[in-house]
């Protein structure tokens, strides 16, 4: 059920059914020369649409803004502060709280440490706050971390490389322009430099050549399945406490 397409009607039939709801995390941030802006927003938006398709849970549009350090500086990334994203998901959920909402899947399409850092604080201080919810907050490519190694050809493959070229490659396959270089970004950790460009000029981190849209079909199926996993336990968690 997503929250973009239903009535009010609807809403309040489906609280009959569920009262878990899923807020997907993207962002508008460079992803090399051959990935769009919304790669992140894209691939996990498509992701819960498919986990409504399984299982019944509501799906909050995305949240289109996120953290970013590392590509701050490369064209066409837009970032929000720690301190904005906090303040959206409290806002949100507290929101969907009282409209009787209670399971909460916080899931980011982005695995920028302070991007899941933030919205980790505002879950725990969520929870700390509201005794009657359930909290969970979730890296999409952390969730399916181990499988999708067993995927990649490429060692260390990670942003606008071989696995997320392959799924956008699946997913929306003409918005994909030619591949980047493989690269791989010379950060001087753990320093932290004013000019990131020259460290990782590309914004590639790995390899895009090796992708490919059947590589993009396993690993979207695996999130899938993982997703649905979450859903389920919160529903059971959500059931346990009540």
């Amino acid at each position: 059920m997503n929250l973009r397409d239903i009535t009010m009607e609807d809403f309040k039939e489906g609280l009959e059914v569920t009262r878990t709801v899923i807020i997907p995390y993207g962002t508008v941030e460079e992803h090399g020369t051959h990935l769009p802006l919304s790669t992140d927003t894209l691939v996990v938006n498509e992701v819960v649409k498919r986990v409504a398709e399984e299982v019944k849970v509501f799906i909050a549009p995305p949240i289109h803004y996120g953290v970013c350090t590392s590509t701050s500086q490369h064209p066409g990334t837009l970032g929000i502060s720690p301190a904005t994203l906090r303040r959206i998901t409290v806002d949100i959920v507290k929101g969907a709280r009282a409209k009787g909402l209670r399971g909460f899947i916080l899931i980011s399409g982005h695995a920028g440490g302070l991007h899941l850092a933030a919205m980790r604080e505002a879950g725990e201080s969520l929870v700390g706050e509201l005794e009657d919810i359930g909290m969970a907050v979730i890296s999409i490519y952390g969730l399916v971390q181990r499988d999708a190694i067993s995927i990649a050809e490429t060692e260390n493959d990670s942003h606008a490389g071989e696995l997320e070229t392959s799924l956008v490659l699946y997913l929306a396959g003409g918005l994909v322009k030619g591949r980047s270089k493989k690269e791989y970004p010379e950060l001087p950790k753990p320093f932290i430099v004013r000019d990131k460009i020259k460290h990782w000029p590309g914004g590639v981190w790995g390899d895009p050549e090796a992708a490919s849209v059947d590589k993009g079909r396993m690993l979207f199926r695996i999130m899938v399945d993982k997703v649905v996993g979450v859903v389920r336990d919160m529903e059971n968690l959500r059931l346990t406490d009540s």
